[in-house]
């Protein structure tokens, strides 16, 4: 069949990718118009001929898109071949300067594959040595295992010469040899010159010429047909097992998941039931996982539900009830009022214990606002659980939305219950003041006892918290901020130059010691918190302060957390007094300032039991009546809620992209069974001709 374009100058302009099918019909088709089938190979040159010029222009461009072309015939071996743009040197019409470059990259692309065969054609009438195919051959295939030469226009060289010494693998040897051609001329074609009569030529050339009849046998089209069929045979035997093995793995791969489509009929109710079910009950086992923990599929990169609930209970709720400590010279100014307001116009003898109870319970009610913000933090984590979990249920968009809808509305339910409880927990602890608690200080050690002695401190060496920390406000001469490794102990804050501890940079004391948030910089994404003397002194060298930055505001609360475990509490914020000048002329006779005191350090020793209680009772309750309960909805009444909420069919409808998949999946699955049961059918005791010796390659060196 003649439908390649040729003629002079440059014609392929893109590669094309020929694919020769048995058939028991002769047709050809385009894949970039599949509809249509070709009888007429006249009319397929110009198809080729039109689609170059569609990408490439009609002035000589070139491009690496490939234009894919299928013969189906009986007189084919099933084949693929690619027909490659020729080496251009210089650029000409709209070729770009470096068409030379392009061209290689282009046919690198096509031969550096290990599955192609390289057919490295170079004329008769050129000098061998300067072959840019076989250059280009001997780069990507060294050993020549798959390069065949073809020497063309053998009938065009000087009277008196020959490609003899070529053709016997004499002057410059490959491995597997070179074989002869003889095509048409540019005249034939013009004159439409039958192919049939143009092998038939090329036949009657080598039989008379003297050089080469004594190879004719080895020469020509059909010979080089021949073994182009050999070759082929030879590759598929060697890469068939590899095939075999790759084509099983993907198969054994896909196997699972097309298990549940195989028999896939979408608009089943039975199935659309079961996975509904299934669905369901997946998402409460995995909300409970993240809740509770789980040694499978644990996240590595970060904190998530349960883990960062106990962080909210333990050390973020610990850090709020801190935070919001009395300020000693205001709560002493107002036990002074309060004494002086129960004694009224007369002077008191003793300390009364109404001022002890007025002050408690003003400081009782303070604790409402930590415990509300603790049940809104846990509330969001619980949340953004649920929005985790439903991600699994993307197939069924509906079905997602409702579960979600469904699970947070019950969660925000139960918001108002656990307030409620937890506000109710406060109003019982101001119903009734337990003075007779175990751990309560009583009066009569409560006059003896000094405020500092009552300040709790923990084991002295005992390591509170290890971990790298950035100190951000390092003089710029020195490098601006620096990372070290910081060791927190009950009594100092040391930091070292790495996590071996070797290298002890500097130890401050955490007497006098508090913390104080510090605005995060401009253009800054650490976050950053600062720790200072409270009689002014420098913490360190010449600074008032240390800096020390974090990645996150979560590592920030983390270690104002376990300061506060050290006794560094946070800065009080500075109010004005209403006042001034009552302030300045306020005094206290020593017998009041006994008093207060005594109820200073009643009042410090009752506050501590409650806040006691309520550290314990918090996590107990927000346990109880949210979490807890939130499982068993999910796992007793989740169903029933979407049955109600929409008909199961609209629940269950899938999503676009998830139709598309299983399609998609199906589709490959039956290709890869289909390719395995070809490679079954395949007998691989073919005939086989050895691979050739190696080549005697001096002369690519010499080049």
């Amino acid at each position: 069949r003649d439908f390649l374009p040729r003629g002079s100058g440059i014609v392929t302009r893109r590669p094309l990718i020929l694919q020769l099918i048995f058939s028991k019909t002769e047709y050809a088709e385009f894949l970039h118009c599949k509809s249509k089938k070709f009888t007429d190979f006249d009319e397929v040159r110009q198809e080729i001929e039109a689609e170059t010029d569609r990408v490439t222009g009609t002035n000589k461009g070139i491009s690496p898109v490939p234009i894919n072309l299928r013969v189906y015939s009986p007189h084919v071996l099933n084949l693929t071949l690619i027909d490659l743009p020729g080496i251009t040197k210089v650029p000409v019409g709209d070729q770009p300067q470096d068409i030379e470059y392009q061209i290689k990259e282009m046919i690198l692309q096509f031969i550096s594959r290990e599955s192609s065969l390289i057919l490295a054609v170079t004329p008769a009438n050129m000098d061998l040595a300067n072959s840019d195919a076989l250059k280009m051959a001997k780069e990507v295939d060294p050993q020549g295992l798959r390069t065949i030469g073809v020497i063309t226009k053998l009938d065009l060289m000087d009277e008196g010469t020959d490609a003899r010494d070529v053709l016997e693998n004499k002057l410059l040897p490959l491995r597997r040899g070179y074989i002869g051609v003889v095509n048409r001329s540019q005249k034939d074609i013009d004159g439409k010159k039958d192919i049939r009569a143009a092998l038939a030529a090329e036949r009657k050339f080598f039989l008379s010429h003297p050089a080469y009849r004594h190879m004719a046998d080895r020469m020509g089209t059909p010979h080089l047909q021949k073994v182009l069929n050999q070759q082929l045979t030879n590759h598929i035997r060697e890469t068939l097992p590899a095939l075999r093995s790759k084509l099983q793995s993907q198969l054994l791969s896909l196997e699972k998941e097309v298990e549940e489509y195989k028999n896939f009929r979408p608009d089943d109710p039975t199935r659309k039931t079961k996975a509904l079910l299934q669905m369901v009950q997946q998402f409460g086992v995995d909300f409970e996982k993240r809740i509770e923990g789980s040694g499978d599929q644990v996240d590595t990169l970060e904190l998530s539900g349960g883990a960062r609930i106990n962080r909210i209970f333990h050390e973020r709720f610990p850090f709020e009830l801190v935070k919001m400590e009395f300020d000693e010279k205001d709560l002493r100014r107002e036990i002074s009022y309060a004494i002086k307001n129960i004694h009224g116009v007369r002077t008191g003898l003793f300390t009364p214990d109404l001022a002890f109870e007025a002050i408690v319970k003003k400081q009782v009610v303070k604790l409402k606002e930590p415990c509300l913000k603790c049940v809104d933090l846990v509330i969001q984590e619980l949340i953004n659980t649920v929005r985790q979990c439903t991600c699994k249920l993307g197939s069924y968009p509906r079905l997602r939305e409702e579960t979600e809808r469904i699970v947070t509305t019950h969660i925000r339910e139960r918001e108002g219950k656990t307030k409620d409880q937890i506000l109710l927990l406060i109003d019982i602890e101001l119903s009734y003041i337990n003075t007779n608690h175990e751990d309560f200080i009583g009066f009569a050690n409560a006059q003896q006892r000094n405020t500092q002695a009552n300040k709790k401190r923990a084991i002295p060496n005992q390591v509170i918290r290890r971990g790298w920390l950035t100190i951000n406000n390092i003089s710029i001469m020195k490098g601006g901020s620096k990372e070290y490794w910081f060791v927190l102990t009950a009594e100092s804050l040391s930091w070292y130059k790495d996590e071996e501890e070797k290298e002890k940079k500097y130890m401050l004391p955490l007497d006098n010691l508090k913390i104080r948030d510090v605005e995060k910089g401009f253009m800054s994404n650490k976050h950053v918190f600062a720790i200072f003397n409270t009689e002014q002194r420098n913490v360190y060298k010449d600074l008032r302060q240390i800096e020390l930055a974090c990645d996150s505001q979560e590592d920030v609360d983390s270690w104002k957390a376990s300061f506060l475990r050290a006794g560094v509490y946070p800065e009080k914020d500075q109010t004005e007094n209403e006042d001034g000048a009552q302030e300045n002329t306020f005094s206290m006779d020593p017998q009041l300032e006994r008093q207060v005191e005594t109820i200073r350090n009643l009042v410090d020793s009752y506050v501590g039991i409650i806040n006691k209680s309520i550290r314990d009772l918090m996590p107990k309750t927000i346990m109880h009546l949210m979490i807890n309960n939130t499982k068993d909805f999910i796992h007793s009444e989740l169903l029933a809620y979407l049955y109600s909420s929409a008909d199961q069919s609209s629940l269950m409808e899938e999503s676009a992209d998830q139709a598309q998949r299983r399609d998609e999946m199906l589709r490959m699955y039956h290709a890869l069974k289909e390719a395995l049961s070809i490679i079954g059918d395949i007998s691989t005791s073919t005939v086989s001709t050895p691979v050739p010796p190696p080549d005697d390659t001096w002369w690519l060196q010499a080049s």
